[in-house]
């Protein structure tokens, strides 16, 4: 018997605009793959929530532009090389405020905060850290629950570059944000 080769076949922005809206499941459109995202854990969401907060109150008292979390779709790249991603939480200054559209962010925010799980650990700590290298996120931050830690990422000629990898009972400073500091104690 001999084998029908299968067609490499990528899924596209308007296959995925197409998904029915689900409550329970969100995905996002990474190398032409529609990728489920397991729901968070109850840790997950409170570790995103005290920094989501921190960071809101933050930015809204300098009037630096938008905090959202998600599931709010993030469009990089153009055309058919479209990827969608949902961080958990990102930063869009208002200088940059006309990549916001009703339905989602078209470009690269300015910060973005993932925070890592056993389903999706190596995703974001390798695809994505590209992903959003390429596209010109100007910081990015990995939270890893199980180990307290928040690893800081600014974005350099090669793509992102370690700044400094924080410990839960340390104080959290943005390179981009000048003056922003985050007291772990209150995000762990």
């Amino acid at each position: 018997m001999t084998k029908v080769a299968r067609p490499q076949v990528r899924f596209t922005y308007e296959d995925y605009k197409s998904l029915p809206e689900s409550e329970t499941k969100r995905y996002e459109l990474l190398g032409g793959e529609l990728v489920l995202v397991p729901s968070p854990t109850e840790y997950h969401q409170r570790i995103s929530g005290n920094l989501e907060f921190i960071l809101r109150r933050f930015v809204k008292e300098k009037g630096l532009g938008y905090v959202y979390y998600a599931p709010l779709d993030v469009v990089l790249g153009e055309g058919d090389d479209r990827e969608v991603v949902q961080p958990d939480i990102f930063f869009v200054s208002k200088e940059r405020a006309e990549i916001i559209t009703e339905e989602e962010i078209r470009g690269a925010p300015d910060l973005v905060i993932e925070i890592i799980s056993p389903g999706t650990k190596d995703r974001d700590r390798h695809y994505k850290k590209t992903l959003y290298a390429r596209h010109g996120v100007g910081e990015y931050w990995i939270v890893d629950p199980e180990a307290r830690t928040v690893e800081v990422f600014a974005l350099g000629e090669r793509g992102f570059e370690l700044v400094k990898a924080y410990k839960a009972d340390e104080v959290l400073r943005s390179p981009l944000l000048e003056g922003l500091e985050v007291d772990l104690n209150e995000v762990f």
